[in-house]
């Protein structure tokens, strides 16, 4: 019974994982993407040719979602549609604060070159802030493999001689 119970949740288990690796790679892949556009933007592209050549110059998750957002343009979506199921497909807070912003700044007329700077800055902080924080958690992951395997030959080493020079002392 608690082998069939196992066997039921393992597929719904393996899609959890693999969507969660998903979502790491693009949130690794947006400030990096979000540079490329904000470059493109300022050498005098549109947004959605900014996109394309991003996505087309790119490799990975987030381009390839990039791609079918812009299909999604071509068959007759309107931009925010295709964006918000670009969201609701990756379901990642990082985009989902990129895309907002990108609509509205077409909905009131803001220069998007400034809002793709403004936001690739704060992705960029937000990944070193993240790198941060694993950094940060390295001492506490190697504490018990340290105890548990270095420290105790570490022990034997430096305590044994003396209790072999103790042994010798008390066997005469």
């Amino acid at each position: 019974m608690l082998f069939r119970s196992i066997l039921f949740f393992l597929p719904e288990l393996r899609m959890y994982s693999v969507g969660a690796e998903r979502r790491a790679k693009i949130t690794l892949e947006l400030a990096d993407t979000l540079d490329q556009m904000s470059i493109a933007v300022e050498a005098g592209l549109g947004f959605d040719a900014a996109m394309v050549r991003v996505a087309k110059n790119g490799s990975g998750v987030l381009a390839a979602e990039l791609i079918r957002t812009l299909q999604d343009v071509q068959v007759g979506m309107t931009r925010r549609v295709a964006y918000e199921d670009l969201v609701e497909r990756t379901q990642v807070p990082d985009l989902k604060q990129f895309i907002r912003s990108i609509i509205q700044a077409e909905a009131y007329g803001l220069a998007l070159s400034s809002v793709l700077n403004t936001q690739a800055a704060e992705m960029r902080l937000k990944r070193r802030m993240r790198a941060e924080a694993k950094a940060m958690q390295i001492p506490v992951k190697v504490i018990f493999p340290l105890m548990l395997c270095i420290l105790p030959v570490l022990f034997m080493v430096v305590m044994g001689p003396g209790v072999i020079g103790i042994m010798q002392a008390f066997s005469k």
